[in-house]
């Protein structure tokens, strides 16, 4: 269950959002319950800003395991809060530097600048002008 504290045009909302299936979502605001059908399928979120690599475990020939050196999977970029992709200034190949601005995302009617947290060659660029996000979705990754 997220929780989110919202204010709209100076009354606070209390929204918690119990249940996200296929394109309903079950949610309460301020105590009062509501199903809600919504435009699209929303997939489920992780908070995840950057992947950290793990070891992979292979299975030999003979049966016995070995551990093999990590796949370099880089910096997954994420949004902080839902919204609407604005703007993409990368493309796969591009070289970027930690800091400079990768997309344009607009959220709560504001627009808010997405960085690159490493520098480092854009692997995948995930999201295209006009998409919607959700909290956690992964924008671009730069390995």
């Amino acid at each position: 269950m997220k929780n989110y504290k919202l204010k709209i045009n100076g009354n606070d909302y209390n929204v918690d959002i119990n249940e996200v299936e296929g394109q309903e979502m079950k949610l309460s605001v301020n105590g009062m319950s509501y199903t809600v059908a919504i435009d699209q399928e929303m997939k489920q979120q992780h908070k995840t800003v950057v992947s950290t690599p793990r070891p992979q475990v292979v299975a030999a020939p003979s049966g016995n395991v070995q551990k093999a050196n990590p796949a370099p999977t880089g910096s997954k970029v994420t949004t902080p809060l839902p919204g609407t992709i604005l703007d993409v200034f990368v493309n796969v190949g591009d070289t970027v530097k930690e800091g400079q601005t990768v997309v344009l995302l607009e959220a709560m009617k504001m627009e808010n600048n997405i960085d690159a947290d490493t520098a480092g060659t854009v692997k995948e660029v995930k999201v295209r002008k006009g998409d919607s996000v959700l909290e956690g979705d992964v924008l671009v990754v730069i390995g």
